[in-house]
């Protein structure tokens, strides 16, 4: 048996605003976007590496959504983008206004540095030894 993880759901404020921010402060490409009915798409986003796993943005519908937006970790880092080059991603990253929480860091697994996307939630950039 094969199995995989295809996407990952992430709360958004607004459609637009999120392809603008993964495309252009991280890089991601925009896999998808397909209208599916008044006031929704299907927005798939992934890092430039990606072979299968992504993901969708999906634009609050209710209050109780738009009140977790930026708040689906818990305040923690839940999400992990790996990088073959944490220098010139850190750098890159950084010149295009994304805000790191931390200086990066050398342990023993490798490097890190937490950064919160646009909405708050907070991710590992992080490139294993």
């Amino acid at each position: 048996m094969t199995q995989t993880l295809g996407a990952l759901s992430l709360l958004v404020r607004d459609y637009d605003e999120a392809v603008a921010w993964f495309v252009g402060a991280l890089g991601f490409r925009l896999l998808e976007d397909t209208p599916r009915g008044p006031g929704k798409r299907w927005v798939r986003v992934a890092p430039p590496g990606a072979s299968e796993t992504c993901l969708l943005l999906a634009q609050a519908a209710s209050d109780e959504q738009r009140a977790l937006v930026g708040k689906q970790g818990g305040g923690r880092v839940w999400l992990f983008l790996h990088t073959d080059d944490f220098a010139r991603d850190y750098a890159r990253m950084s010149a295009a206004g994304v805000r790191f929480a931390e200086a990066p860091r050398h342990e023993d697994y490798g490097s890190v540095a937490v950064f919160e996307d646009l909405y708050g939630n907070r991710w590992d950039l992080i490139q294993h030894r």
